[in-house]
């Protein structure tokens, strides 16, 4: 009896493929033979699943978007049982810092996406934003929650600083890539801005 193929499954190890050699060689410079070579498949079984490269790059976006909220879920975990807003924020946002080998690759590719989105017709004309958008409306939801607890700084407009934190992040997280700084130089920088977003504990009332 032949073997029951997966599909999700397949495509998945395809995608993942992709990841590794992108990670190795630059977004850009890959092409489907690379990554069907990567994945020890057939470039017509690679064209089979996803047709066109562009078909191809999507795809690995939403596995990487995917890897990040397991990433992300995993943070959550170890910070408690009832982590508060001050502790899910952190997580969002170094949960994005390229602080590892994983990481590193995730921030790496993400920008690379953007920067193709840029010239690439099929690309740009992809929901590119909606999960920068998605992030950056969940940060606000935490920063505003926040504030109904009086936990945030007199003045703190939660919108606002869910868009320039996120801004930050990402702008920390290409500085660590071309060793402008290190992850734990980093880290300081976000936990001083939080302090200025947060009260400290004990103070609000």
């Amino acid at each position: 009896m032949p073997k029951r193929v997966d599909h999700a499954e397949r495509r998945t190890e395809i995608a993942e493929a992709l990841v590794r050699v992108a990670g190795r060689r630059g977004l850009h410079a890959v092409g489907m033979r690379d990554v069907a070579a990567e994945a020890g498949v057939s470039l017509r079984l690679v064209q089979y699943y996803f047709e066109t490269k562009e078909k191809l790059l999507l795809f690995g976006l939403e596995h990487l978007t995917g890897k990040f909220g397991e990433r992300l879920a995993a943070r959550i975990r170890a910070a408690g049982d009832e982590p508060g807003p001050r502790a899910m924020v952190e997580a969002l946002l170094m949960t994005a810092l390229p602080t590892d080998e994983e990481s590193r690759i995730f921030h790496h590719l993400y920008t690379s996406y953007a920067v193709l989105a840029v010239t690439d017709r099929t690309l740009a004309a992809q929901p590119f934003i909606k999960d920068p958008d998605a992030a950056e409306g969940a940060l606000t939801d935490i920063l505003r929650q926040a504030q109904t607890a009086d936990l945030l700084q007199p003045g703190v407009d939660p919108q606002l600083t869910a868009a320039g934190l996120l801004a930050m992040s990402a702008g920390l997280g290409t500085s660590i890539l071309v060793g402008q700084r290190s992850p734990e130089s980093a880290s300081a920088v976000l936990d001083d801005h939080l302090d200025r977003v947060f009260r400290q504990t004990g103070t609000a009332g």
